[in-house]
């Protein structure tokens, strides 16, 4: 069995004390879907905004001085969002697993479908890790580190990636609707944005917003 699940990189939140996160191991990969805890979901908010704090800028409104706004600053105002992870391939029967690299962050997630239809090679990192994903006719190649001679690989068929990649989207859609809910009660007045930031992250439509209280 092979599965696809977009996954966000994690560091420890050492420290963070803006909105209640979970513990995580070091540079692990957090899955992310409806099911997670409202914990985990403000781990996921706390990473992603803090890949897109960003040094002051002329062409942005200045920095709020305010812990949370300053925070989220970077987030709610700067143009091309990002956030790192991707999506991660596991073969459950092999244990082989393809993860993400770091020249192809969650937000490029629809690369995977441009090479569906196209064909061509889709590269997601350098030295020392290089994966690889190729297409040959009608079945798909993903390589763990094309560095490697004897890299382990994965392979499937063009159809079943693309059913396992409306799979991934719809956690990731799922993951945005509960970070909306989360973020109504934990950043009410924040509520919004943050929703429709997380929106432009994962490239897809904003939810509708929860009712404020």
């Amino acid at each position: 069995m092979i599965v696809v699940q977009p996954v966000l990189e994690i560091y420890p939140p050492d420290g963070f004390d803006l909105w209640p996160v979970s513990v995580v191991e070091a540079f692990s990969f957090m899955p992310l879907s409806g099911k997670l805890s409202p914990a985990e979901v403000g781990t996921a908010l706390m990473r992603i905004a803090g890949c897109n704090e960003a040094a002051p800028d002329r062409d942005r409104p200045p920095c709020p001085a305010d812990a949370l706004d300053s925070f989220l600053h970077g987030l709610l105002t700067c143009d091309n969002l990002f956030a790192a992870g991707g999506l991660r391939v596991t073969e459950t029967s092999t244990g082989v697993t393809f993860l993400p690299g770091c020249c192809d962050g969650l937000e490029d997630w629809r690369d995977w479908h441009q090479f569906v239809d196209s064909g061509s090679l889709l590269g997601f990192g350098h030295d020392p890790l290089s994966p690889i994903v190729e297409r040959f006719e009608d079945t798909v190649r993903l390589t763990v580190n094309a560095d490697q001679y004897d890299s382990p690989v994965i392979e499937l068929s063009i159809t079943e990636l693309r059913n396992l990649l409306t799979s991934a989207e719809r956690d990731l859609a799922d993951f945005l609707t509960l970070a909306g809910d989360w973020a109504s009660r934990h950043l009410p007045g924040h509520c919004a944005p943050v929703t429709a930031a997380l929106a432009r992250v994962l490239d897809l439509p904003t939810p509708a917003m929860p009712p404020q209280p």
